[in-house]
């Protein structure tokens, strides 16, 4: 396949670094996928010292976020988390900021007192409302009123926070008893995730009606409620709105961002978070190298040479030769074509289909019910 014309087709630098702490997660959500979720690891000082070294350079040119993501990132501990915190700069000409994605299960008064002197972007992972909840510690109970009062604690603290939900079962029933839940919880921001098919889960939402019209659901309640922020609805709506600008094009052309991940013992994964942990037959573990050895940016300027990167890339390419969408989806995420076909330049899967073009589909039914041109 001819590639389009560019320098590189990998960004060198992200204003995203996410850093796994620990992998271990004192729950054991039915969905999860995550394969190291039970070893007790923390990152060392000298892999934090690695990254920092980067993000400092970088935030001489913009500011950079630091995601504190992977595993349960609070059972490394206040004083162990506040530790990494320390290695890295507060920014040069742009500010560092550092966000973290936890369960929740675990704050506590000294979390909310870290997270206010850090001043740290706090998202919590929980499901919503009702019985039978899939968020599960390694007894079986259910997790959920554990995350609530981590929850109450943050908002007594005046910590805002935002909301990640997976959601199994998607319809407009439950895009309405969303919306209602998590708006009246608090919540500033609102992201979904479907259940996909990926590392050690095997099952995922099927790619149906109930699909598009859960998406159609919800952007009719965020427009009529817009207390509640929505993650996915508005990344959708950018993109509408640059194609309408005739800018559109302009992101396809644009070299990936290379979203780089780096795991508690210092290796480092870019394009998709979620390959971290796992390998493959054909190319072994799904890393660019390690960051103690060559520094993230060293790892990052090498990666568009490691096959299964080259393979990730190739795939991209075929999507945007083939995707009318390809400046809405930049090419889908390497991790779930790897682990719905086995094969990294793969291009479209089902999690495109859900996520992005039936996302699409029901942003279009709700804007022709609205212009009273679509079924009610």
């Amino acid at each position: 396949m001819r590639r389009p014309p560019h320098r590189a087709r990998l960004a060198r630098t992200s204003s995203l670094v996410l850093l796994q702490p620990t992998p271990l997660c004192n729950l054991d959500c039915r969905y999860c996928y995550l394969p190291s979720r039970g070893l007790a690891r923390v990152m060392s000082h000298e892999v934090a010292d690695a990254v920092a070294d980067t993000v400092g350079a970088w935030s001489e040119h913009h500011p950079v976020t630091v995601l504190w993501h992977g595993g349960e990132p609070l059972t490394a501990g206040v004083s162990r988390l506040r530790g990494l915190l320390d290695r890295f700069p507060p920014g040069r000409e742009h500010p560092v900021r550092h966000s973290v994605q936890t369960n929740a299960s675990l704050i506590d008064e000294a979390w909310c007192r870290l997270f206010a002197e850090r001043r740290i972007r706090v998202s919590v992972s929980v499901d919503g409302p009702g019985p039978g909840s899939a968020r599960r510690d390694r007894a079986g109970r259910d997790a959920t009123d554990r995350a609530l009062r981590g929850i109450a604690l943050l908002r007594e603290h005046g910590i805002a926070f935002g909301a990640i939900a997976v959601v199994s079962d998607p319809s407009p029933h439950k895009a309405a008893e969303l919306h209602e839940w998590f708006a009246a919880l608090g919540c500033r921001v609102l992201g979904v995730n479907l259940v996909e098919r990926k590392g050690v889960n095997a099952s995922a939402v099927r790619d149906d009606e109930n699909v598009a019209e859960f998406w159609a659901t919800l952007a009719a309640r965020g427009r009529a409620d817009r207390s509640l922020s929505l993650r996915d609805l508005e990344h959708a709506w950018r993109y509408v709105r640059a194609e309408l600008a005739g800018v559109a094009r302009r992101w396809a052309d644009q070299p990936l961002d290379p979203l780089p991940m780096v795991t508690w013992d210092g290796q480092v994964v870019v394009l998709s978070p979620d390959l971290a942990g796992f390998s493959s037959a054909r190319h072994g573990p799904f890393t660019v190298g390690d960051v103690q050895e060559r520094g993230l940016a060293g790892c990052l300027a090498r990666a568009e040479e490691t096959p299964w990167v080259a393979e990730a890339l190739d795939g991209v390419d075929a999507c945007r030769a083939g995707c009318g969408l390809f400046a809405y989806c930049r090419g889908g995420q390497a991790a779930n074509k790897h682990f719905e076909t086995g094969r990294l330049d793969a291009t479209e899967t089902v999690f495109c289909r859900n996520s992005r073009k039936l996302l699409m589909e029901g942003l279009i039914r709700d804007a022709e019910r609205v212009a009273g041109t679509g079924p009610g």
